[in-house]
């Protein structure tokens, strides 16, 4: 599925009472494509959402995760007595390690202002040895990571059943991969995570491409 910037709208879609609340809590309304693209992903699509920076492609894709784990739990606010973390349900790639730390920020901050039992830690070259050993035990909910440092992740002994809960894969910008060498590296990654839950959802966020057709059956092999 392709979603494009041309399909917002001010309308709210009255479907998605929790993600609405928190879109009006800071005075915005929800675009017509992250309705889309919540809708197409709880129907168990993948594709690649298409829209300029600032205009809310990282609240498209995560939403959709939260939304899919809230339906399947049981009833909120029963849900948020939850005390540990669910297991890792989200792998977030960007390119761009310097801005790894603000994107958790944001998904962190959803997370808060839910007040969800879930985990959002970064694994960059950046990050602590301390916290790397510590996700070799145990991954966050949401893990926010660059291409190197998936590939090595991937690498490890019981890699698979680390992943055995994954549910979402975001490449962001993928204008910046797609058709380099790091490129190459996601799509083996990604080659190989389906291999191990062939319903894996992968979605692409990009605010620059020229043929997204291409672009899109490029990320999902």
């Amino acid at each position: 599925m392709r979603l494009n910037a041309i399909e917002k709208t001010d309308r709210p879609s009255g479907k998605y009472d929790i993600a609405q609340r928190w879109f009006h809590s800071r005075g915005w309304t929800p675009f017509d494509f992250q309705c889309k693209a919540w809708d197409a992903y709880l129907a168990g699509k993948s594709g690649l959402i298409h829209a300029p920076t600032g205009i809310g492609k990282t609240y498209a894709a995560w939403f959709g995760a939260i939304l899919e784990w809230m339906k399947g739990t049981q009833p909120y606010p029963a849900m948020l007595r939850q005390k540990v973390a669910p297991r890792i349900r989200v792998l977030w790639i960007t390119p761009l390690r310097a801005l790894a730390t603000d994107l958790q920020a944001a998904l962190l901050q959803v997370v808060r202002d839910l007040d969800l039992p879930w985990s959002v830690e970064c694994r960059t070259g950046d990050t602590a040895a301390s916290v790397r050993n510590r996700q070799k035990k145990r991954l966050p909910t949401a893990l926010v990571t660059t291409p190197e440092s998936l590939n090595l992740l991937l690498s490890y002994p019981a890699a698979r059943e680390k992943f055995n809960n994954l549910r979402l894969v975001v490449v962001d910008e993928w204008h910046e991969l797609m058709g380099s060498k790091r490129g190459v590296m996601v799509e083996v990654a990604l080659a190989r995570l389906r291999s191990w839950r062939p319903n894996l959802k992968i979605w692409g966020l990009s605010a620059t491409m020229g043929n997204t057709g291409t672009a899109m059956s490029v990320l999902l092999g």
